[in-house]
């Protein structure tokens, strides 16, 4: 069983989440905002049917990206005063871990198809390569590597 944790460490681990919710928060709602308006600009019919299936894969993962960011405070407003707040930590966590490979997925299918868009396949590929490995390191990398070390 873990440790019960006290009620001003939870208050400042929520403060902590809360910050973090911030900042991912409008990366998101620009991005999704950006996604919505892409059809409906000129020259999207001479898109072919790769970019196409391309932006709907980043346009589903910036709406799970979305879901999962805001779950929590959802979560937080249903289970207001039920003297559960370790429970939702651990839950807000988890769905914002898992926001941020939604997003992660999302920008990196952007960068394919912005870049296949704008040059070839071939630079598109490597830069969304580059950029995978760059948001696997530094997203996730780093911690992980940090973790197997303690």
């Amino acid at each position: 069983m873990p440790e019960q944790r006290s009620r001003d460490d939870l208050n400042r681990e929520l403060i902590e989440l809360l910050n973090e919710l911030r900042v991912a928060l409008p990366g998101v709602q620009v991005l999704f905002a950006f996604l919505l308006a892409v059809p409906f600009a000129n020259g999207w019919q001479r898109v072919t049917d790769f970019q196409r299936d391309v932006f709907f894969v980043a346009f589903l993962c910036t709406a799970a990206a979305t879901i999962l960011l805001i779950a929590p405070s959802t979560y937080h407003r249903l289970r207001w005063r039920e003297h559960d707040k370790e429970h939702m930590l651990v839950t807000a966590n988890r769905l914002t871990i898992a926001c941020t490979v939604f997003l992660a997925a999302a920008m990196v299918s952007v960068v394919l198809l912005i870049t296949d868009l704008l040059f070839s396949l071939g630079w598109a590929l490597l830069a969304t390569v580059v950029v995978a490995a760059a948001f696997a390191w530094f997203w996730y990398g780093l911690a992980l590597t940090r973790a197997a070390r303690d």
